[in-house]
């Protein structure tokens, strides 16, 4: 018997191939939403994971303005940031953020799933979000997914 019989394969960005996958947010809960995005982002639906290397896919995500929150979230949920200023501290909802800029929630949402190093800002930069059902990115034709289909 080949004592060499089973070798590990490690990703890297020459060796990946990566894919379009497009997501309709329509009526799907954020928090669902988010880890099946990320999981894609981060590449761990692919037997070829690499906990180091960017193989996962790019992900295009529409009706962000659509995505829906359990409970009294909406209302209840604070988000806080700092202008920088003595004195700037400033809180919005999400019902807020649903009015100015509807991607903002699910982009907030997969960051904070996402790792907090360089790996992880490439990652981000592989989400595209839109507010609605148009998107620019049918020459790449995107493969649809369904949430529950998502291993």
């Amino acid at each position: 018997m080949d004592s060499l019989s089973y070798k590990t394969i490690s990703a890297n960005a020459a060796t990946v191939t990566k894919e379009w996958v497009l997501i309709d947010a329509n009526g799907e809960v954020l928090g669902r939403l988010a880890s099946q995005i990320a999981k894609i982002l981060r590449g761990k639906n692919k037997p070829c994971y690499t906990p180091h290397a960017d193989c996962g896919d790019y992900v295009v995500v529409i009706n962000a303005e659509k995505v829906k929150l359990t409970g009294k979230k909406m209302t209840d949920k604070v988000y806080t940031r700092h202008t920088g200023y003595p004195g700037g501290q400033r809180y919005a909802t999400p019902a807020d953020y649903l009015a100015k800029k509807p991607t903002f929630l699910i982009e907030k949402a997969v960051k904070g799933m996402l790792p907090r190093t360089r790996l992880g800002a490439v990652l981000l930069k592989n989400l595209k979000v839109y507010a609605g059902e148009e998107h620019p990115h049918a020459a790449q034709s995107p493969k649809t997914v369904k949430l529950n289909e998502i291993k």
